[in-house]
């Protein structure tokens, strides 16, 4: 008899570990944007870009995830022509970091140097979007 319970509870906590393996798959945990890649010569974040090529007739956003998946929780949305900072650039394919700040302003300070790669730790949001809908236009 406490043979076959202990078989229960094994299968029972073997069917627990497979649902919060797949939950956790399913929405991948944060991933923080990281600045400097280029060296410390380079500007923090060194392109300014746009969203663009969103479907008007669909969603019309391009949604910020906290992580590089689609799955990932998503932080924020940008609409047609919002203004960001590319940060981390296909480090994941099809996937890039940005740095963004309320209308698109230029003031995350991520347009100078810093000395080493780091997390972004700004006063602006960051986060992963879709490569696919982001097009430089400086840097």
């Amino acid at each position: 008899m406490r043979r076959g319970m202990a078989v229960a509870a094994l299968v029972a906590f073997g069917a627990g570990m497979v649902a919060l393996s797949a939950a956790a798959r399913a929405q991948p945990g944060h991933r923080p944007v990281r600045i400097g890649l280029g060296g410390g010569d380079f500007d923090a974040c060194q392109v300014y870009a746009e969203v663009r090529g969103l479907n008007p007739r669909g969603d019309n956003f391009l949604s910020v995830r906290a992580a590089p998946s689609a799955g990932a929780r998503e932080l924020g949305r940008l609409g047609p022509g919002q203004r960001i900072w590319m940060c981390e650039i296909e480090t994941v394919p099809g996937w890039t970091g940005i740095v963004y700040g309320p209308g698109g302003s230029q003031m995350c300070n991520v347009g100078s140097p810093v000395p080493r790669p780091r997390a972004y730790r700004g006063s602006c949001r960051s986060g992963w979007v879709s490569s696919r809908y982001i097009r430089a236009i400086a840097g």
